[in-house]
Formats: C-alpha cells, structure tokens, sequence
C-alpha cells in the first residue's frame, strides 16, 4: 500500500461516528450508482426507487483490561487506533465487535452494511424483513429505552460466517477506495 492510500486509511479509521458514516455512505453511492435521499429517514436511493441505509463499523481489537490508576498510561498509549486495528484474517481469531446500530427496518428497503478491517472492507446487503426474519444475524429490536422500531446487531467471531455466507456483496480494497474517491473528486 503506498504513504497517501496508507495515510488515507488510517484517516478513515480516525473519524467520529457521523463524519465515518458519511465516507461510508459516499462509498456505497458511488459504487452502486445510487441516488442521494430526499428524506432523512434514510441515506440513499435506487435508481428504481428503493429506499437505502448505510450502515458500517471498523474493526478494532476490544479493549478488556480495566483501567486503574495503577494502569492508566499504559492502557491510554495501548488504546491507539494502530494498535487496535484489525485484519481479516486476525480478526477471525481476535475479540472485536461491530455493532450495526440505529436500524430502523420499517424506514428503508435495503440495507448496505459491513466492516472496514485494517487490510480490506466487507460489503454487505440485506433486505429489511431479512433483519426483523434471519434470526442468525441476532437483530435486537431494544437498542434504547423507549425506541420503538429501532435496533441493532453485532458483526463479531460468532457472526461473521453468518453475514460472509448469507449477506456478502463484495470486497473492495483502500486502493480501489481511494481510486474511486479520486475519480468523483477529479471531475
């Protein structure tokens, strides 16, 4: 991987939430061809009129110890992203959680969602009556208090083969990411 995709990479891995969820989004958009929203109930459109929420998480190393005053510096250096970070294939055998979070399936048709691993990005689809049906991905109906019709569900060790096996739409990688980013930003 050459310094700017590399650089490229680990500034995705260093957003907050919603600017994250927007390179996402980005993503999803261009490579599907899809349309933007015209309602904030969801993120995008299908050239048929589908209605589509984008849903993705990065795949860190969770952090179990707990933090005492004893520990605190070391496990503040040991938090860094870069020592987090996650490949696929560490991922298979390392303790992460990606939660897919605020899914409102009664709002949208389809739902693109996945993992952005330290060495490549998973893509997914699912039907929004598959989320509610397809008790294998473990949706959760409860997120908050008092939500009604919105909820979650974890990619982790327990779930993956689930998503990769059912759901998997394809890989792509910081390259190809970075190129399609290029492509938009030269016209």
């Amino acid at each position: 991987m050459n310094e700017k995709v590399l650089k490229f990479k680990e500034g995705i891995f260093s957003l907050n939430t919603r600017r994250f969820g927007k390179i996402a989004e980005l993503m999803i958009k261009e490579l599907y061809n899809f349309h933007d929203s015209l309602n904030v109930a969801y993120d995008l459109l299908t050239k048929d009129g589908n209605k589509v929420e984008v849903k993705f998480s990065t795949v860190l190393r969770k952090c179990n110890s707990v933090i005492t005053s004893k520990n605190v510096i070391k496990e503040i250096i040991a938090s860094k992203l870069e020592n987090r970070m996650l490949t696929f294939e560490n991922a298979k055998k390392a303790n992460f959680d990606c939660n897919i979070q605020q899914v409102k399936p009664s709002e949208f048709d389809v739902l693109y969602y996945g993992c952005f691993f330290d060495d490549k990005i998973m893509i997914c689809k699912i039907n929004s009556s598959e989320i509610i049906n397809d008790s294998e991905i473990m949706y959760s109906n409860h997120q908050h208090r008092g939500n009604t019709g919105e909820g979650q569900f974890h990619i982790n060790s327990r779930t993956m083969n689930t998503h990769m096996n059912k759901y998997l739409v394809e890989w792509l990688t910081y390259e190809e990411l970075y190129t399609l980013f290029m492509k938009k930003a030269s016209l």
